[in-house]
């Protein structure tokens, strides 16, 4: 389907999204910021043709008026479309959203799948069922380093794309052409090049941290995590203090220092039992995540988690909440149980870093049982794709 201009007649194929926006700029002086973190730009450029269509577009963008102080014949206006805006910020996370959640379904079929057959691209044995098997073995055979395997989506491109380096005999690592496939096999396992190019965006579409975080590559993400490593480098941890963490109550600005004492407050202050709920429904641990943050929520934003009826200030909340007795009354699941509520409301905060899973020791024992190894992730696979994140937030789309 092709994409229009959001000001006149122009259309283009998807693929040739830069042309159109120059288009825009040079004929409409109309610039979009931030092109690279809009998750589907087909649907934002098509919502915003019909809200131009609705409104005159001074209402939407910002007018940056070039040369302002220059004579008046040498001046132009550019009409600037961005997050700013309440409007674009919506949408552009609603977009986000729904590419998050088709990636986590389309990762978790290929985890699950059964039907995966491919060969190794460093030998010629063949691995037919879950790709597991495959890169476990490069993994450990050929010493092959993609990251971590269970996080890859659209796997079967990916190893496409590998496959085709290999077949123009291109290193994976520092892309260097060679003249024959022995002489290549020599440089990447002298060289210790087995492993990808990490400063090569090509690779970005296949990892799901980049659609987790916007304007992040899983590059820049791993980077972070080496600097914090290198900066700890002081291996005396004698004068080491565990700072005490302070919780703060869902309903009211009370903080404790321990979790008991604020689960304490809030069932005696203000009648709120999260254990009793917990036990009552099952929650998991990503159950209850999506509950602390949902309640925040709708506490910051005066509006009752019980009923939905708003109100101007949040002690209107709080008294409506007594007197109507729907301090343990919840709504339904299906609208606190969404993936958007698996992200904090508040910046760290220390209640969800207390919160427990409900299932027993013997539960989770039993689910160690017959665990395949993926790759470089020798851990406890089956729970970890029981309890993963990802797999949490596709629990609402099931």
């Amino acid at each position: 389907m092709p994409v229009p201009c959001l000001l006149c007649t122009e259309s283009c194929s998807p693929a040739e999204k830069e042309a159109l926006l120059k288009h825009m700029v040079l004929e409409h002086k109309l610039v979009i910021s931030d092109v690279k973190l809009i998750a589907d730009f087909q649907r934002y450029i098509l919502y915003w043709k019909k809200r131009f269509a609705e409104h005159p577009i001074t209402e939407f963008c910002s007018v940056i008026r070039t040369n302002s102080e220059g004579p008046v014949e040498r001046q132009e206006d550019y009409f600037l479309l961005c997050d700013v805006l309440p409007e674009d910020r919506v949408l552009r996370e609603q977009l986000q959203q729904k590419r998050l959640e088709a990636i986590l379904e389309q990762q978790q079929k290929e985890r699950n799948e059964t039907i995966f057959h491919r060969t190794c691209m460093f030998c010629t044995e063949e691995f037919t069922g879950n790709r597991s098997f495959l890169l476990n073995h490069m993994a450990k055979e050929h010493d092959f380093n993609m990251g971590l395997p269970d996080n890859i989506v659209f796997c079967e491109q990916f190893l496409d794309t590998l496959q085709r380096k290999l077949d123009n005999l291109q290193c994976l690592y520092c892309e260097r052409t060679f003249r024959d496939r022995t002489t290549l096999k020599d440089h990447m396992r002298k060289k210790q090049h087995r492993r990808i190019n990490a400063k090569n965006q090509e690779y970005d579409r296949f990892y799901v941290i980049n659609y987790l975080e916007l304007g992040k590559t899983w590059e820049e993400v791993q980077s972070e995590d080496d600097r914090e490593m290198m900066e700890d480098h002081d291996d005396d941890w004698s004068d080491w203090q565990d700072h005490p963490v302070c919780a703060v109550c869902l309903f009211c600005e009370h903080q404790s220092e321990t979790m008991d004492r604020i689960y304490s407050h809030m069932e005696e202050t203000h009648g709120f039992d999260l254990h009793k709920i917990k036990a009552e429904l099952g929650l998991n641990f990503y159950e209850q995540v999506k509950l602390v943050n949902f309640i925040r929520r709708e506490i910051h934003q005066c509006q009752c988690y019980g009923c939905q009826d708003k109100f101007s200030s949040k002690t209107q909340v709080l008294e409506h909440l007594m007197e109507a007795k729907h301090v343990m009354a919840l709504t339904e699941k299906h609208k606190w149980d969404q993936p958007q509520y698996y992200f904090p409301t508040y910046e760290n905060d220390a209640l969800l870093c207390a919160l427990s899973d409900s299932e027993s020791e013997s539960e989770s024992c039993e689910q160690r049982k017959d665990i395949p190894v993926i790759a470089e992730d020798i851990s406890n696979l089956q729970a970890l794709k029981q309890k993963s994140v990802l797999n949490q937030l596709l629990k609402g789309k099931r």
